[in-house]
């Protein structure tokens, strides 16, 4: 048996218990509670293949039926060895011999419903899961348009479809989903559903629902309501559902090194097996913790979610944050042996975006230490694990910055003045502002910022740079080459221009100007600017 999500898993046992004790009821003349009892067991039994226990059980004819069960346990036989599929503490069923005759029952309440969903199979896992998968993703005739699923499922379905009860109101209140891992180690999902209510039960037909349940990971509560059915008892994962969903108050501050409370609405609809959501997220107060700025995040997302594992494809996520957005698609899958959690693992690309939105999430200062465009293509990929998200989050894309300037006047004057020397003008006072161009490929990982092949530009001169930065020791080990368009000489005025011209040569590049070796230390708020003296005459002229 594959695990279903919390809602879906409830909606479908309660849905095929019910409607198969409505059919036992009716179906015994006389009404006797051992009779009854029999009834219920065998025919449990042959629908779910499982092992079925029933304890006390009483029925009452006057003034209208009533039935009441305890200690309903039900166990699959291929998963004996696991905690029951189904436990029912007690269940009653109400109806009035009107309504039987027109095969209707008026009530079903069941109390205390434990599921507990047993681990897949192990050919669930790799390319048995996406070929699984595929299977189950509906068909589509000519156009695009789903082909309707087959109500009944069999010819045997459709035979008895004629003869099925349904129930007015089904009522399971208080109910626990408990995911079973495959890995003992693991702990299980616990799932709490608060309140389920089906109305027009059967299994011929299409029932409407309403629900509210915990989310467990971030928690929250979510709200649910629309159409599940008619149940496909030969294919069960092509059941169709649809509806749409609330989901509010999600503490983001479960996951260690990002906060902020999240709320989401959307739609949903397909089978069991392939759920196709559309929705959108508002998280008012975002914040990654190395940053330290809360900030407004707003996403749209189209998801495919494999309904027997959990497993999310995201077809497409729109965020925009601040005065950028960004696009995105990928996976959210199981995470590897041994570990707790799912993988995310994403694609990303901004092309319309803002530094300074970005050094938001990363840099704790009052204002950001640099402001201009961006346009940024990454893989992102975050583990699970309990540590927090800058350790583990891996990141590995290029990067390309426009129109940069340093928000530190006296930073920005030095970019201003470089400008100037490597131009050959340093005593131009014409230019006012300089503008800055970066570009470069980047890894991020285990807390650390590697930056291979940085470049930096601004008129008369380029950076290009090599080196790596803590994100939280802010720790900054860098070198490289500034290079000129000017000489050594021509970057001062006076009796300095004269004296560095014997030293020309040793700088000179090819084509022209100057090339110097230098490198970058220190922390982030105290870097150390400087002549890498080794390289430089370790180099051999002219390099």
């Amino acid at each position: 048996m594959t695990r279903r999500r919390a809602w879906i898993w409830v909606s479908t046992v309660v849905l095929a218990l019910a409607g198969v004790a409505a059919v036992a009821f009716v179906s015994v003349v006389p009404l006797r509670s051992e009779t009854l009892r029999r009834r219920i067991v065998e025919t449990l039994s042959d629908r779910l293949n499982s092992n079925v226990e029933l304890g006390d059980l009483s029925l009452r004819a006057l003034p209208a039926l009533h039935v009441e069960g305890r200690e309903l346990v039900i166990r699959q036989r291929e998963h004996l060895d696991q905690p029951p599929l189904i436990a029912i503490k007690s269940f009653t069923v109400d109806a009035d011999f009107l309504g039987l005759w027109r095969k209707h029952v008026r009530r079903v309440e069941v109390t205390g419903l434990v599921i507990s969903i047993p681990p897949g199979d192990d050919d669930d896992d790799g390319k048995g899961k996406k070929e699984a998968a595929d299977r189950r993703r509906p068909h589509r005739l000519h156009g695009g348009a789903e082909a309707p699923p087959d109500p009944a499922g069999s010819d045997k379905a459709r035979a008895e479809s004629d003869s099925e009860v349904v129930i007015d109101t089904l009522d399971a209140n208080g109910t626990q989903l408990i995911i079973v891992p495959r890995e003992a180690a693991k702990p299980p999902r616990v799932w709490a559903i608060h309140t389920l209510r089906m109305h027009t039960v059967g299994a011929a037909t299409s029932s409407p629902y309403e629900a509210t349940l915990t989310n467990g990971v971030p928690p929250g509560e979510i709200v649910t309501a629309g159409d599940f059915g008619p149940w496909n008892r030969d294919d069960p994962g092509k059941t169709p559902l649809g509806g749409t969903f609330t989901f509010a108050n999600a503490d983001l501050g479960v996951f260690n090194g990002i906060g902020g409370m999240l709320s989401s609405r959307g739609s949903f609809t397909g089978s069991l097996g392939w759920i196709e959501v559309h929705g959108e997220t508002d998280t008012p107060n975002f914040v990654i913790n190395v940053g330290g700025h809360p900030f407004p995040l707003h996403t749209k997302y189209h998801t495919i979610v494999d309904g027997t594992n959990g497993d999310t494809r995201l077809e497409q996520i729109d965020a925009t944050f601040l005065k950028s957005s960004l696009v995105a698609k990928g996976a959210v899958l199981d995470g590897p042996p041994g570990s707790q959690g799912r993988t995310v693992s994403l694609d990303i690309q901004m092309t319309k975006a803002r530094l300074e939105d970005v050094m938001v999430m990363a840099v704790n200062t009052s204002k950001p230490p640099m402001v201009g465009g961006l346009k940024l293509t990454t893989k992102f990929l975050l583990p699970p694990g309990h540590t927090d998200v800058v350790d583990r989050l891996k990141l590995n894309g290029r990067f390309d910055i426009s129109s940069a300037k340093f928000t530190n006047d006296t930073v920005q004057q030095r970019i201003v003045e470089l400008s100037r020397r490597g131009r050959g003008k340093p005593g131009d006072q014409s230019e006012g502002q300089v503008a800055s161009d970066f570009r470069g490929r980047f890894i991020l990982g285990g807390g650390r910022l590697d930056l291979p092949d940085l470049a930096f530009a601004v008129p008369g001169a380029q950076v290009r740079l090599g080196g790596h930065y803590g994100l939280k020791q802010e720790a900054i080990d860098f070198q490289g080459n500034l290079l000129l368009d000017a000489k050594i000489s021509q970057t001062v005025t006076g009796f300095k221009s004269l004296l560095l011209k014997i030293i020309d040569p040793l700088f000179a590049r090819p084509g022209g100007g100057s090339s110097i070796p230098i490198k970058i230390e220190g922390t982030r708020s105290d870097p150390k600017f400087g002549l890498d003296r080794d390289r430089v005459f370790n180099r051999g002229n002219g390099s």
